[in-house]
């Protein structure tokens, strides 16, 4: 996929991720530590979720057609919007089925180093995503302080994709 046009950030967050859940899964293997699976799990769905953002972000792409005159622009927000989906259900059933399960077989922390070391690579590797998307914001910023940059950043620019008219 491309790694222009904004979708740089979100290529890095995807990485980061991926290489998250990896070391997590791992700190499970090695320590047996339940949340270690859980967070595994939590970062798979992160990286579903940034790859949902990808395709809606490739498919808003698409040139208008003669039964889409005005693009297809807002199908990035459909992608955001199942996104939110996914982030909300997944993520609160395993919070829930792990705040049962603890109260239910209660027992004492044993092997803290795996959990602690995932800890640290993750800070370093979401360190190295954030840096990305702020470089990314940088260039499309501009002047503009962060506040005026947050509250008037649209993708896709709204008033364009409505202000066109069919046939031009």
């Amino acid at each position: 996929m491309s790694t222009s046009g904004g979708s740089r950030a979100i290529v890095a967050a995807l990485g980061s991720n991926l290489a998250i859940a990896v070391a997590k899964l791992v700190a499970f293997a090695f320590s047996g530590s339940s949340s270690m699976l859980a967070e595994g799990i939590h970062s798979i769905a992160d990286s579903g979720n940034q790859i949902l953002l990808l395709v809606g972000g490739r498919r808003a792409e698409r040139a208008a057609t003669e039964e889409h005159p005005f693009g297809y622009g807002r199908e990035r927000y459909i992608y955001g919007f199942l996104v939110s989906i996914v982030l909300f259900s997944l993520g609160g059933l395993f919070a829930v089925y792990e705040g049962v399960e603890k109260i239910s077989h209660p027992h004492t922390l044993e092997n803290w180093a795996w959990p602690v070391g995932v800890l640290l690579f993750a800070l370093l590797a979401e360190g190295y995503s954030f840096r990305t998307a702020m470089a990314e914001s940088n260039r499309e910023r501009g002047a503009q302080s962060w506040v005026q940059f947050v509250r008037h950043a649209k993708a896709p620019n709204f008033r364009w994709c409505c202000s066109r008219t069919p046939g031009r």
